[in-house]
């Protein structure tokens, strides 16, 4: 089992920067991390993954070049720097775990409470 845990959202501005932080605990071992949002009345979007030694890193076209994702093992911890932000990036975002390299949310097995970020213009 893998516990997850999101912090970092929060109210900013367009064009603003925000730093989430998901903290893992449990069987953290060789997973992958990704990071998902949904916003009201859509499905669940798929943001960015990071391989267990993060030289792996994927991204949605949507979030290429403006959000970043990073993971320190020491701290279990896994971050998505998000920066340029704008008012259609509202949503929940979401961590998510895999005990294997996936993009979809319907493979990642676990998944954190999700953490608001709300874009004002």
């Amino acid at each position: 089992q893998v516990q997850l845990v999101e912090s970092g959202g929060g109210l900013v501005q367009v064009g603003d920067s925000l730093r989430l932080s998901c903290v893992a605990s449990g069987r953290t071992f060789s997973t992958t991390m990704g990071w998902f949002r949904q916003a009201p009345g859509k499905e669940r979007e798929f943001l960015a993954a990071i391989s267990w030694s993060g030289v792996r890193t994927y991204y949605a076209d949507s979030v290429k070049g403006r959000f970043t994702i990073s993971r320190d093992n020491g701290k279990n911890t896994v971050y998505l720097q998000m920066t340029s932000l704008k008012p259609e990036d509202t949503a929940v975002y979401y961590c998510a775990a895999a005990h294997r390299w996936v993009v979809v949310p319907t493979e990642y097995e676990y998944w954190g409470q999700g953490t608001q970020v709300t874009v004002s213009s």
